[in-house]
């Protein structure tokens, strides 16, 4: 997934790299409207961002743009260092899909932004997940490590689909527990310990592979891609240990 981030100062294009680092969505940096409109002819995002500073005037190309745009379905989310009077209802009325004012904290930034790229996903359901050299298949419901099979329970999958469906992304007990077991989250929260640790230690995770499952407690659960991850050339599990035939070299001691 990749983002479009228009703004003259590299402070804030950083701002909003360094909140997105996460959920690993890609960021580039436009340092003008031209240089953005003009990639806009040949290139396609998922994701707008502009930063409407008070130093751009309510009749910029970037607004004039947004107003002739009936064909195009990327959505934009303006920034603004501060709230000028009528701004927001200017620059919805433009064709702006959100307006944030940008004294906030990266965690809802990252929020709205995923916000507004829901509304606009293709709704189509995701048949499969590679990350790091796994691959989860939906409809199959397989896990492989490196093209090997790990054996996981039905709700060890769901849960593995679940976390490594958004990278980065914290999912409370409660979430957890109405995805997998349906039912109120006093009833699973009991398992759901049980049900991490066992994923942990079927899939190997560390971050010497690189990934890790990442436990707070006030947020719940997340995968985490680990940087410059160690991946292993080969991915071993138990086994059982055959019978080696003992060397030709091996001299049989004798009984007497």
């Amino acid at each position: 997934m990749k983002i479009a981030c228009c703004t003259r100062h590299e402070k804030v294009f950083h701002y909003v790299q360094d909140a997105l680092a996460p959920t690993h969505i890609e960021c580039e940096h436009f340092a003008s409207e031209a240089a953005l409109l003009r990639t806009l002819r040949r290139r396609t995002f998922d994701l707008i961002v502009v930063d409407s500073d008070n130093q751009m005037p309510n009749d910029a190309p970037v607004f004039s743009w947004l107003n002739c745009r009936t064909d195009e379905s990327t959505p934009v989310v303006l920034l603004s260092s501060t709230q000028r009077e009528g701004q927001l209802a200017f620059a919805l009325d433009a064709g702006a899909d959100d307006f944030v004012v940008n004294a906030f904290d990266s965690a809802e930034l990252v929020a709205r932004l995923q916000a507004v790229l829901r509304r606009y996903r293709p709704k189509t359901a995701r048949r499969s997940i590679e990350v790091a050299g796994f691959l989860l298949d939906r409809e199959s419901r397989r896990m492989l490590d490196n093209g090997v099979p790990v054996p996981l329970t039905s709700r060890e999958f769901t849960m593995a689909w679940l976390l490594f469906s958004s990278p980065g992304m914290y999912f409370s007990r409660d979430a957890i527990s109405v995805s997998i077991w349906g039912v109120d989250s006093d009833v699973a929260s009991r398992t759901i310990e049980q049900h991490v640790y066992k994923l942990r230690k079927k899939l190997q995770l560390s971050e010497a592979r690189g990934v890790i499952i990442r436990t707070a407690y006030t947020h719940g659960y997340r995968l985490e891609i680990c940087p410059q991850p160690l991946v292993p050339t080969s991915t071993t599990y138990p086994h059982p240990v055959n019978a080696v035939a003992p060397s030709e070299n091996v001299v049989a001691l004798s009984p007497h």
